[in-house]
């Protein structure tokens, strides 16, 4: 009986000891920076475990453990030096209040700057924002035509994209959250500008890069746009606008307290503004859409975002042509379909994640009027081109690895299929090419000194309708000169498959390789107090363009062979971009000018020589100022662009390849935003007016395929739909928590 009692006592007291040990300990806290400011991301955890957790946005800290005994706690940060606190797990709460300080190299303190432009969030250089894309006179409330006045693009107002040094539309490519977008815009037919899906108020930041960009992006070879929508809404709205061009929007957003919701849903039916303004080439144009945003915060720092859009298009256009007196009809429908979803948070010791996923369907039906060369009589031919996309990406960084650099890992995924289909009597053709994309990346930014810090990367893509690999290295650097001044340079290869229309008709797809450009630019920024001077000079050279044929006649208007497509083409750009902000010298006042110098020629597609592309322009300038006038309740907002003539060609000059030259391009935009209330709700009305001196501005001149008989080909004018486009807007905000504050500039 004794034994058993001695055998009971000491399984109670090894019982007691062992619950002793894995009874939990919970740790708290804040880490601050030596200002007193909470410190967010910093990774906290004990030493030769896998329990931490990192700080919140307020610098607070909070996890438990059931490790017993003495262990380190491990305070890091990137930029900061790291620390080390022994704590005894007894199972009692315990605090603490970390103080850390920055470390001999601050990797973090000096940005590479090289070739972007980046706006929102904590961005120490900021130039640009969403607010800018609203207010720019001239912008229409569009991304791409509020980035069209920053310096290294020539604005194209058939088109309406951005074409970046020297670069074509399609070479630059944008990002959401992360992902790439397979259709940035809206559905259009040439010669009339297309605008962005996505209203730039669904961003918090962007940053629109030249060149030399990171290696964490790719299939674009001259320019990206990384685009950062909102996380929660910041509060509960509704929000009602009403334009003069004959559109509706309803929108709301519900904020709780860790998600929120926004719904959206617009309407547009351009036809009676067109009676009243009227139009070259547009006849009709009608629109339909919405949009949902879920937004759920995940744990101290996670984030699940959930956005999806459809869209609805219809448009009547008279495109101008020789032959058609008048202008050829064709009228287009179009109805796309985006969902996205991304997934951000800290992990352990230091490591986070940022994940994503999208999926595009878009189809657009255009049906374009023929005449039959021999009857003269006119029918139509119908063309659908259907694109349906699932893009996939995940990205790991670490910024704890060390005190003088970190580490990002990346992977990405697309799969694509296009169909392009045309319904003409007495046959139907059918064109169709899958798309199998894999990538991966890796990255680290290096600090060397306080003041130098270097960026380090490479791509690698793999192309399954090429069959083939690429490899990408890019290097940058960045030297502070001191607080207000930076030097930085970048270099880099840069890759892209050929575009959609040439591998669809392509026969011979497995003969085409990877489009390529390498990149060297050089960047002298100053900013302070509110006024930013920028300076970059750049060379950039193109490989493997695709050609059309190797022997092409002088005369691009003669058909051509897809089964000849080679990846013969070249070319170059270098030039010089300046940029100067000023948002300090004149009160309530803010204005930039931007200025870029590009020479630039290449051969592709149909080009028989190296010439200068019918999209560049040697010269460009942009002018643009905002000013709040606080008595009136009012800003005025004006935006100046020149762009020297852009060269085209003309099969009745001798003179050689794209030798014409267009009349130089010029726009005086005006716009002005009242604020006042309505029912006590926020209410704005603005007023925007394009090229209000109504400049006759020539976007090209297209010919007809066969000469007259004396023989000449007959050409006509590519101009915009009309002179100027005016418009008005009532924008009424209603918000049950907060009053109208009509005495600041509108947001």
């Amino acid at each position: 009986m004794k034994r058993i009692l001695l055998l009971l006592l000491l399984f109670l007291i090894t019982a007691g000891h062992l619950a002793a040990q894995t009874a939990p300990t919970t740790l708290s806290g804040t880490v601050r920076d030596p200002g007193g400011r909470g410190l967010p991301g910093v990774n906290v955890f004990l030493k030769t475990t896998f329990d931490g957790a990192s700080t919140d946005s307020l610098g607070h800290f909070r996890f438990h453990t059931r490790q017993a005994g003495t262990l380190p706690l491990v305070v890091t940060l990137l930029g900061y030096q790291p620390q080390e606190q022994m704590v005894k797990l007894d199972g009692k709460p315990q605090r603490f209040i970390f103080t850390l300080k920055e470390a001999r190299n601050q990797l973090g303190a000096v940005t590479i700057t090289s070739g972007t432009f980046e706006a929102g969030g904590d961005k120490r250089n900021t130039v640009f924002s969403s607010r800018d894309v609203v207010t720019t006179a001239g912008a229409s409330a569009d991304v791409a035509g509020a980035l069209n006045t920053m310096p290294g693009t020539t604005r194209n107002g058939e088109e309406g994209r951005l074409f970046v040094r020297g670069g074509a539309a399609g070479e630059t490519r944008q990002y959401l959250d992360g992902v790439p977008l397979q259709s940035p815009y809206n559905a259009s037919v040439s010669g009339v500008p297309a605008r962005g899906r996505f209203s730039p108020m669904l961003f918090k930041g962007m940053a629109f890069s030249t060149g030399g960009y990171s290696a964490e992006y790719g299939q674009a070879l001259s320019a990206i746009v990384a685009l950062q929508s909102e996380d929660l809404a910041p509060e509960t709205q509704t929000g009602i606008s009403l334009l003069s061009l004959g559109a509706l929007s309803l929108s709301h957003q519900q904020r709780y307290e860790r998600s929120s919701v926004a719904v959206t849903g617009d309407y547009m039916n351009m036809r009676p503004y067109f009676g009243v303004v009227p139009q070259r080439l547009l006849t009709a144009f009608q629109s339909s859409g919405g949009s949902v945003a879920l937004r759920q915060r995940t744990g101290a720092a996670g984030m699940v975002k959930v956005y999806g859009a459809l869209n609805q298009q219809r448009m009547g256009v008279r495109q101008p042509e020789a032959e058609w007196e008048g202008g050829r009809p064709v009228n287009l429908e179009a109805n796309n379909v985006y969902l996205n979803t991304t997934f951000r948070s800290p992990l352990r010791r230091g490591w986070s994640v940022q994940t994503g996923a999208a999926a595009t369907r878009d189809v657009q039906t255009a049906r374009i009027a023929v005449r039959d060369t021999q009857t003269h009589q006119v029918s139509d031919q119908a063309r659908r081109e259907l694109e349906q996309s699932i893009v996939g990406r995940m990205v790991l960084t670490n910024d704890s690895a060390s005190s003088y650099w970190n580490l990002k890992l990346g992977v990405e995924g697309l799969v694509q299929r296009n169909q392009q289909g045309y319904e003409f009597a007495p046959q139907d053709t059918m064109f169709r090419f899958s798309e199998r994309r894999l990538a991966t990346f890796a990255e680290s930014d290096v600090a060397f000194s306080n003041k130098l810090v270097g960026r380090v990367g490479g791509r690698a893509e793999y192309s399954g309708v090429l069959q083939r690999w690429n490899a990408a290295p890019r290097l940058a650097l960045a030297y502070q000169v001191n607080e207000k001044t930076q030097l930085s340079g970048a270099w880099g290869y840069f890759y892209q498959t050929p575009a959609s229309d040439l591998l669809i008709r392509a026969e011979n797809r497995e003969r085409l390789r990877f489009e390529r450009a390498q990149h060297f630019q050089l960047t002298y920024l100053r900013s302070h107090d509110d006024r930013t001077l920028r300076v970059e000079a750049y060379a950039k050279t193109y490989a493997q363009l695709v050609r059309f044929r190797e022997n092409a006649p002088q005369n691009p208007l003669t058909p051509f062979d897809p089964t000849s497509y080679r990846s013969t083409g070249r070319g170059y750009a270098n030039g010089v971009d300046i940029l100067w902000r000023d948002r300090k010298t004149l009160k309530n006042a803010d204005y930039w000018v931007s200025y870029g110098f590009l020479d630039t020629r290449r051969q592709q597609r149909l080009d028989p020589v190296l010439a200068v592309p019918t999209f560049a322009a040697r010269h460009n300038l942009s002018v643009v100022g905002k000013y709040w006038l606080a008595k009136l309740h009012t800003q005025v907002g004006a935006t100046y662009t020149y762009n020297s003539p852009r060269t085209f060609h003309n099969p009745n000059e001798a003179g050689g390849y794209n030798q014409g030259r267009l009349p130089s391009f010029q726009d005086f935009s005006l716009n002005a935003s009242y604020l006042t209330t309505l029912w006590k709700n926020l209410t704005i009305v603005h007023v925007s007016c394009t090229n209000v001196l109504g400049r006759e501005n020539v976007f090209g001149y297209r010919y007809a395929a066969a000469p007259d008989a004396n023989g000449l080909y007959s050409g006509t004018a590519l101009r915009p739909s009309a002179p100027r486009m005016v418009f008005v807007a009532l924008l009424i905000s209603i918000n049950k928590k907060r009053p109208a504050d009509i005495d600041t500039a509108p947001e």
